[in-house]
C-alpha cells in the first residue's frame, strides 16, 4: 500500500500557496502519495453536506498522514470522527474547533464525539500561535488538546502562512511526520 499523505488548505486557500507545495514535495520525496486536494468548498459548505464528499473523494488508510492548516484543520477533526480505520497522524496546524472569531464557521460540526476522534488517530499533533490574528490561537489548540491526548506545539508564527504572511517552508512539519 505505502505511506499516504493529504494535505488540506484553509479557507479561501488552494494546493499552490503557503508551504504546501514544499511540503508535498519533501514527502514525496521520502517516498509518499502525496495529495494537495483543491476543496473550495473548506469552510463555505456546511460540514453536514461536505464532509461526506471529501471522504468519498479520498482513499484513507491506517499509512495515512493528515495535515490541516487552519480551516482544513477544523476539517479534520470532522473527518476523524466519521472515518471507519485508524490513520497513522493527524497534525492540525492553527487548528480550531470552537468559533474562533465573529466569522461564520461552516466547517465546524455542533459538537465532537471526542472518543470517536481519537479511536481513529494513532499519533495527533496541535500546532499554534500565541499571536494567530484570527483566534485559531494556543487556547484553541489546549482545548483540543486535554480533549483528545496527544502533542501540543506553540509558536509566535502568527497563522503559519496567509495573504499577508509568506511561510514557504514549514520545516517543523517535515521532522514531525514520521
Amino acid at each position: 500500500m505505502g505511506r499516504r499523505a493529504i494535505i488540506f488548505h484553509g479557507t479561501g486557500g488552494n494546493p499552490d500557496i503557503c508551504w504546501y507545495p514544499w511540503l508535498a514535495g519533501r514527502l514525496a520525496a521520502r517516498g509518499y502519495a502525496v495529495e494537495v486536494p483543491h476543496h473550495p468548498g473548506i469552510n463555505v459548505e456546511p460540514i453536514a453536506t461536505f464532509l461526506p464528499k471529501v471522504l468519498e473523494a479520498h482513499r484513507f488508510t491506517e499509512d495515512t498522514v493528515l495535515v490541516g492548516h487552519s480551516g482544513g484543520a477544523a476539517l479534520l477533526l470532522a473527518l476523524l470522527e466519521h472515518l471507519d480505520v485508524t490513520v497513522d497522524q493527524a497534525i492540525l496546524v492553527a487548528g480550531y474547533h470552537t468559533p474562533p472569531n465573529t466569522e461564520q464557521e461552516p466547517v465546524l460540526q455542533q459538537d465532537y464525539d471526542w472518543a470517536a476522534i481519537r479511536s481513529h488517530v494513532r499519533d495527533i499533533y496541535f500546532i499554534n500561535s500565541r499571536e494567530d490574528p484570527y483566534g485559531c490561537d494556543d487556547r484553541q489548540g489546549r482545548a483540543m488538546l486535554e480533549r483528545l491526548g496527544g502533542t501540543q506545539i506553540v509558536r509566535d508564527d502568527g497563522h503559519f502562512g496567509d495573504y499577508n504572511q509568506p511561510y514557504e517552508r514549514f520545516e517543523l512539519l517535515d521532522r514531525l511526520i514520521h
